[in-house]
């Protein structure tokens, strides 16, 4: 990485460390960082699509400049092909910041199916779909960080949803949030696990107290910015591992977060049940995925969250089936 690039990235954390941490939603903090990023003359900010068509080796927004800087680039792609030919304009490389979910579709947050499927198997995208304000935040620092200043290959895709929600982050919460998962909830003994991303989670977070008010059952709540960071990690491991018979065992966030309790996993996602799919072999408990199309053509409720953990506690011979019969008859499940 050229001095001069990481120079540039260096002056950009400075500049929105500088401008202080807005607590809105993921979409407007973003784009407030993006008005940081454009002042200080140290980053390229592109907004929307570019139509231009000429083939070239990097961006031609770049005109004369031959010196990499920091992209930030904000659009709103719904499909595999417009978001495949915008990283390919951008020679795969910066922090591509997509709003689609903010528009009104038919398609699971705005997107179509291909989409998602298309960022988790990209070998060159690191993607994310932040719940809060602070999450986007720490993405985007890290991905300027990463990217320019430790010359990381590839480029960060950020989902943002412009749905305010307040959730301050300790130090330890932001590290983790940036390897894919980070605990919310205090420490201590849960009957089961529920893990969300982006506005999934709001839904997550309220079938937890759901699980507590009416079944005296308590519930621990991650939020989990990448699940496909996280089952790149355990693969990369478990490959690891296989290879290398006799060497001490790699270990992996996801492992390291779950593996001290036995009790079920519940995750959930805003986009197609596939995307949580990917961390089934990785999770030594019984897992269960929800996503848009598994329960209902959104994103499931925190009913079916309550009723999918229930069903998995009955499973497990935690419970009684009848009471995910009542919990069924009891909730306005769709």
């Amino acid at each position: 990485m050229p001095a001069s690039t990481a120079l540039s990235a260096l002056l950009c954390i400075d500049a929105l460390n500088a401008a202080g941490q807005p607590r809105n939603s993921p979409l407007s903090t973003v784009m407030a960082m993006a008005n940081t990023l454009e002042s200080s003359r140290h980053a390229w900010v592109i907004r929307g699509q570019s139509h231009s068509r000429r083939a070239n080796s990097w961006p031609v927004w770049f005109g004369r400049n031959t010196a990499e800087k920091p992209l930030l680039y904000l659009h709103s792609a719904a499909s595999s092909a417009q978001l495949c030919a915008l990283s390919d304009q951008t020679a795969r490389r910066g922090i591509l910041c997509n709003s689609i979910e903010n528009q009104l579709s038919t398609w699971p947050k705005g997107a179509q199916p291909s989409l998602p499927l298309w960022l988790s198997t990209h070998p060159h995208c690191t993607p994310y779909d932040p719940a809060c304000a602070e999450e986007a935040r720490a993405i985007v620092l890290e991905g300027l960080r990463r990217l320019y200043v430790d010359g990381m290959p590839g480029f960060y895709y950020l989902a943002l949803h412009d749905h305010e929600y307040s959730m301050p982050l300790t130090a330890r919460q932001r590290k983790g949030a940036l390897k894919g998962m980070y605990r919310i909830t205090p420490d201590g003994p849960a009957e089961v696990r529920l893990l969300g991303a982006g506005r999934a989670l709001e839904a997550v977070m309220h079938a937890a107290q759901l699980l507590k008010q009416d079944w005296n059952i308590s519930a621990q709540v991650w939020s989990c910015p990448s699940y496909t960071r996280l089952a790149r990690e355990a693969a990369a491991a478990e490959r690891w591992n296989r290879l290398h018979p006799t060497a001490p065992r790699q270990g992996c966030h996801l492992r390291d977060c779950l593996g001290d309790s036995q009790g079920p996993v519940i995750a959930v996602t805003g986009y197609p049940q596939a995307i949580v799919d990917q961390l089934a072999g990785y999770v030594d408990a019984r897992f269960v995925a929800l996503g848009a199309g598994t329960v209902q053509v959104s994103a499931p409720s925190r009913y079916w969250i309550v009723v999918s953990a229930l069903r998995a506690l009955a499973n497990e011979g935690c419970i009684d089936l009848q009471q995910v019969e009542t919990a069924m008859a009891r909730y306005p499940l769709e």
